[in-house]
């Protein structure tokens, strides 16, 4: 019995200094970095690499970037609603129509109605018409959201028929016609040259981000103290100080490296009464409005799913909804809750999509529901519920993105587009059984 123990314990003390011995173990234990996490950036930084060669050196430029961070922001804001949806072992599949349906009638409220009431130009048109599409978003997601949780039919065919529904909703309202142009203001949640906040106030948001990153690192700390929980060493804390803080001013760096296009700088400088170089006036784009409103959704999403009772609920929900029930959470409120806010979270998308091309059109948001959930999946959020990170998420939608860049860039014919997004959907999902087997 003794020689047993003695090589159980001899043993156990080599397979641990094996652990200890492998230093890439051994920083991801100190870091508690998640492994899934640090894949999704690898395999990004290698789809960029990868197109960066095969478009001739297009793919990794300032103005590339900065458009792709544009094009994915309204993907990355439906992507966090969607995180939840899953979670709780539903789907949505009417978010593009949903967006379609929300832009126009935020197209119509902005260019028909409030200007005959409060004149055109007004100050308030933008944010009543935002008010209104955020209302309509909440509507129509409390409305699907109250059939599924109290009808009790499948949220894959509610959603469906929201698919078609809302789809048609969004020519019914015009008659098919495209809206247009929008108003000057609501037009700076689109992005371009007036929406972005330009070089020093870019810099400015970089060293908030920075002290933020800081101070969170350091509740945290506090926090882990106060309950007795493992502390991580405090090299790996200054490990992760940088590497946020290093993502956030190389991002900076890029978009304040993009510059406004030649013509609409002499423009300004002109009516500023600018004196212009020789070789032209170069002014920085800095990080564009949409990103802004992505990340700050993207922060009070990650918030609401780990930090309230709210977010506790959906991953009960997930995890097990025989036991949520029996432990007194109101399951169907709760999944009414999630199809509202997934609403809401469409109404600034739709805003953002339409701002951008300046128009609200029958075509927005196809085939968007497709690129939503391939986000959510690609960022680890499991289809059989009770798993999932905004985070991931976000990282996802930049993953999809990413691929209809290079696609693009590379003059890949549309088909071709829709028949690499399906591949990669289908493989993420595959990936995520092994993983989720391989956890078991």
């Amino acid at each position: 019995m003794a020689d047993q123990n003695a090589m159980s314990s001899s043993s156990s003390s080599s397979s641990s200094g094996l652990v200890l011995g492998n230093p890439i173990q051994r920083f991801l234990s100190a870091t508690e970095i998640d492994t899934r996490l640090l894949g999704m950036i690898g395999a990004l930084l290698l789809i960029w690499i990868g197109f960066h060669f095969m478009s001739g050196g297009l793919f990794m430029t300032p103005r590339n970037l900065w458009n792709l961070s544009v094009q994915t922001a309204s993907i990355s804001i439906m992507a966090t609603g969607m995180v939840l949806v899953i979670v709780t072992r539903n789907i949505d599949l009417s978010v593009g129509s949903l967006l379609g349906v929300i832009a126009m009638v935020m197209g119509v409220t902005q260019t028909e109605y409030l200007p005959a009431l409060l004149g055109f130009g007004h100050p308030m048109i933008w944010t009543i018409t935002l008010a209104v599409g955020l209302a309509t978003g909440v509507a129509i997601g409390a409305l699907q959201g109250s059939i599924i949780a109290y009808l009790k039919v499948p949220a894959f065919i509610v959603t469906l028929g929201g698919y078609l529904v809302w789809r048609g909703a969004a020519w019914w309202v015009t008659s098919g016609r495209t809206v247009a142009p929008l108003d000057t203001k609501f037009r700076l949640m689109g992005g371009g040259p007036e929406g972005a906040v330009g070089y020093t106030v870019s810099w400015i948001l970089a060293i908030v981000a920075c002290l933020a990153i800081g101070a969170f690192l350091i509740y945290a700390r506090q926090q882990r103290r106060r309950f007795n929980f493992p502390q991580r060493p405090v090299w790996a804390e200054g490990v992760l100080a940088m590497l946020g803080c290093g993502a956030v001013i190389g991002a900076v760096m890029v978009f304040n490296a993009y510059p406004w296009p030649i013509r609409i700088a002499e423009n300004y400088a002109n009516a500023n009464n600018i004196p212009v170089p020789e070789g032209g006036l170069f002014i920085s784009h800095g990080i564009a409005i949409p990103v802004l409103i992505a990340v700050g959704v993207g922060v009070v999403m990650t918030f609401i799913a780990t930090r309230t009772r709210f977010g506790r609920y959906v991953f009960a929900m997930g995890g097990s909804p025989e036991a949520a029930e029996l432990a007194g959470i109101n399951t169907r409120w709760v999944t009414v809750k999630i199809f509202m806010l997934m609403g809401a979270l469409c109404a600034i998308a739709a805003a953002i999509s339409s701002a951008r091309l300046n128009a609200a059109t029958n075509a927005m948001g196809t085939l968007d529901e497709l690129y939503v959930i391939a986000a959510a999946v690609i960022g680890g959020t499991s289809l059989s519920g009770g798993v999932g990170t905004i985070v991931g998420a976000m990282i996802g939608a930049l993953v999809m993105q990413s691929l209809q860049s290079g696609m693009v860039l590379m003059g890949l014919d549309s088909p071709l587009q829709s028949i690499v997004v399906g591949i990669v959907l289908v493989v993420a999902v595959w990936l995520d059984t092994l993983y989720r087997n391989r956890g078991q």
